[in-house]
């Protein structure tokens, strides 16, 4: 058991309840004491898939809670929720986490994965008394890819074009957007002049050739006035997806009049920032969900 000091309080870290134990390619979850964990609870359901996410959960008796939706990365075509154990920061504020999967390009092509998320996003809304957290406090987060759809799935509000799949909430909104280096124009991203990628045009599908679709599943495109407060960071020397991808939805929330934070790493690649820059940019994430969630 490892322990550690929080502004006067002593928090004790173990790996959680019911963590899986096979660490030999993913280390364990590690979170504070009365912690529980949920593991691969069945958000949704298609066909004959089944949607996952494990649960981090605060102990009861602090009340309802915050919580992160947390989405991998992986150009859409690979990654696994069990890759993602860096939950020290939202777990010392008290925040819940639910770490989800979604369809990958292998199993189905875009829009699956966006309606996946939406569907992690309107389950913890539907369920929200039980696992005892607080609806008005639901944050999504997410790096490259993970980063597009914590976009996506915040920005998207109340449009529901992507949630047939999950239908039956009203009023489906985020209190804040974590961005990772994410994609905001997924056109762009396929066939632009800065870094082209084929991960975009084969995430598109049969529609890679269809304009109006990439825009259909492109962040940039959802931006409004009463858009959530959005943290983006993003290296500048990112030979994967464009920083000017950032830049620009930096401008178009600013533009709009939104509560928006941009980190830029100088230097900084694809998500490899040093230990440092780390440390910086998750001190960077508390503040900023400490003043714009209230």
């Amino acid at each position: 058991m490892k322990s550690f000091f929080l502004g006067g309080f002593l928090f004790f870290s173990m790996i959680c309840a019911g963590q899986q134990t096979d660490t030999t390619t993913y280390k364990p979850v590690e979170c504070p004491e009365g912690f529980t964990a949920k593991l691969n609870v069945v958000y949704t359901t298609v066909k004959d898939w089944e949607g996952k996410m494990d649960m981090y959960l605060p102990p009861v008796k602090d009340g309802p809670s915050p919580v992160v939706i947390n989405i991998h990365g992986g150009g859409w075509n690979h990654g696994v929720k069990e890759s993602q154990t860096g939950f020290s920061t939202f777990f010392k504020m008290g925040y819940a986490v639910a770490n989800i999967e979604y369809r990958l390009t292998g199993q189905a092509t875009a829009p699956a994965a966006v309606e996946d998320t939406r569907c992690a996003l309107i389950y913890l809304i539907k369920n929200a008394k039980e696992l005892n957290i607080d609806i008005n406090k639901i944050v999504v987060m997410g790096g490259s890819s993970g980063g597009h759809l914590a976009l996506m799935t915040g920005l998207l509000g109340n449009d529901n074009r992507f949630d047939s799949n999950c239908k039956g909430v009203k009023d489906v909104k985020v209190a804040a957007i974590i961005d990772k280096y994410g994609i905001t124009d997924v056109w762009d991203w396929g066939y632009g002049k800065n870094i082209t990628s084929k991960s975009a045009t084969r995430w598109l599908g049969d529609k890679a050739t269809d304009e109006n679709f990439a825009q259909s599943v492109s962040p940039i495109h959802y931006v409004t006035k009463n858009s959530p407060p959005v943290f983006i960071v993003h290296g500048d020397a990112d030979p994967t997806v464009p920083y000017q991808q950032s830049v620009d939805l930096h401008k178009k929330l600013v533009a709009n009049g939104l509560k928006t934070e941009f980190i830029t790493v100088q230097g900084g690649l694809h998500g490899k920032f040093d230990k440092e820059k780390n440390s910086e940019i998750n001190k960077a994430i508390a503040a900023f969900l400490e003043e714009v969630i209230k």
